[in-house]
């Protein structure tokens, strides 16, 4: 699909289409649309920010949230080598030296209404976020240097940003904190909802298989590891698999602990103690 934009001929991104259901944690939900929400004619959506360790949920829930409102996701990955036009127009050399102007999936969302997803946005460097300082405010515009347009944000549009709180990432500028509001913070969820979570992402796997991993990683939560429920649905994944080529229901610890091990490393084993009581 391509638009055309002070006759600059712009080739679109696909939305993102992901499987995972957010299950639970209904406030955080409330939160993100709130922010989003327009209540008023002088009024703009907000841009906050999801914070949180990795692999709590924060991309699931931006996606749900963009779901739930009947919009379009368009997920853009940060790193560190994220450069301003990777975020807005890069140029693609096509035959005869032509240019062909290719719309990143956060000008996409603006373009067609949609909601993009900048994911990890805490690993840019500060000269990539000035690229969107205009985009963050009452403007809500951004320039493309490279294809020399100026882009305006649809109504519609709609931007989150989600931050891992470690320690491979940088501190944002002032202008831009300011600008991503409001902050939403992720934690692990309780055991019922986690529970959940690991049925709804792992619907083949026995009863006994998803209460050992919950019981697993919430005695993980517990002493503060940082073990989430991705970790959770790797781990019963691996285990299912190993479980299947084995030939008594004895195996079934012996999996789930090798699987433990194989995907968190032997010294995640401490917490698998504690849970074996329910699989016997």
């Amino acid at each position: 699909m391509t638009v055309e934009i002070e006759g600059v001929t712009l080739h679109l991104a696909h939305p993102d289409d992901l499987t995972s259901q957010w299950v639970g944690q209904d406030e955080l939900m409330r939160q993100l649309l709130a922010a989003w929400m327009v209540v008023n004619d002088q009024d703009l959506p907000m841009n906050p920010r999801l914070l949180g360790k990795p692999g709590v949920g924060k991309t699931t829930l931006a996606y749900a949230a963009a779901r739930r409102m009947g919009r379009d996701a368009y997920i853009l990955q940060a790193t560190m080598d994220t450069r301003p036009e990777d975020l807005l127009v890069t140029p693609v050399i096509e035959g005869e030296g032509r240019l062909r102007y290719v719309a990143s999936p956060l000008v996409t969302a603006m373009i067609r209404g949609g909601v993009a997803i900048l994911d990890e946005g805490n690993r840019m460097s500060e000269k990539s976020w000035a690229s969107l300082a205009p985009l963050l405010d009452n403007r809500r515009y951004v320039e493309s240097i490279v294809a020399g347009i100026k882009i305006k944000a649809h109504p519609q549009f709609r931007m989150v940003a989600t931050m891992n709180d470690d320690a491979s990432t940088f501190e944002l500028p002032e202008y831009i904190h300011s600008r991503l509001q409001p902050q939403i913070f992720i934690d692990f969820p309780e055991r019922d909802e986690e529970y959940q979570i690991l049925r709804e992402n792992l619907p083949f796997a026995e009863e006994r298989i998803l209460r050992y991993v919950t019981d697993f990683l919430q005695a993980a939560h517990a002493a503060d590891e940082r073990y989430t429920v991705r970790d959770g649905i790797n781990i019963g994944r691996f285990a299912i698999k190993l479980k299947s080529l084995a030939t008594a229901h004895t195996h079934e610890v012996e999996a789930l602990e090798l699987s433990i091990m194989q995907v968190l490393g032997e010294e995640a084993l401490r917490y698998a103690g504690r849970t074996r009581h329910t699989t016997s």
